[in-house]
């Protein structure tokens, strides 16, 4: 059974979604690859993790830099994927990388000669945990803010809540 909560941020209403333990799922509502089926899970305010990470984004939109380690996190999702969220835990807060950085840290995971930026940002953009596994924290090489499930808007919002050095 998954449960959900809703959220409202300035950026809008999130859903907060849970296997009942660990947060599965984080979406700016109507993003990109959200989830589409809330009418099968059960609305649950009360659940302890969704407790948690509501105080974890209050803390997080008041511009404090609670840490993902503080949550438990579970998202569903391949091999290739889980090693490139992974990377994206490592950014820190308020610090910005590419996809060919994270690419290159990828294919070096992997043991493979390369691996497209084009393929990581697939992965990133499916990122099902958004905030919390920063995805808005990864541009374009030349420093654009290129895709983000949740529009470029929210990204950019995001960034500049968190002060992000963009250089």
């Amino acid at each position: 059974m998954l449960y959900y909560t809703e959220y409202n941020s300035k950026i809008g209403k999130l859903i907060i979604e849970s296997d009942g333990e660990n947060i599965v799922g984080l979406y700016k509502e109507g993003q990109k690859y959200f989830i589409k089926e809330i009418n099968k899970m059960q609305k649950a305010d009360n659940l302890e993790i969704l407790i948690k990470t509501k105080k974890w984004l209050d803390r997080y939109f008041k511009g404090e830099e609670p840490s993902y380690k503080e949550l438990s996190l579970k998202p569903i999702g391949g091999e290739f994927r889980q090693i490139v969220w992974k990377l994206l835990l490592q950014i820190p807060y308020g610090k910005v990388t590419t996809y060919g950085t994270i690419a290159k840290k990828v294919a070096k995971i992997m043991k493979k000669e390369k691996m497209s930026a084009q393929a990581i940002g697939g992965a990133v953009g499916h990122n099902p945990i958004s905030i919390i596994i920063p995805c808005h924290r990864v541009i374009g090489a030349n420093g654009s803010l290129t895709g983000y499930a949740g529009g470029i808007e929210t990204k950019k919002k995001l960034l500049e809540l968190e002060n992000a050095d963009m250089n």
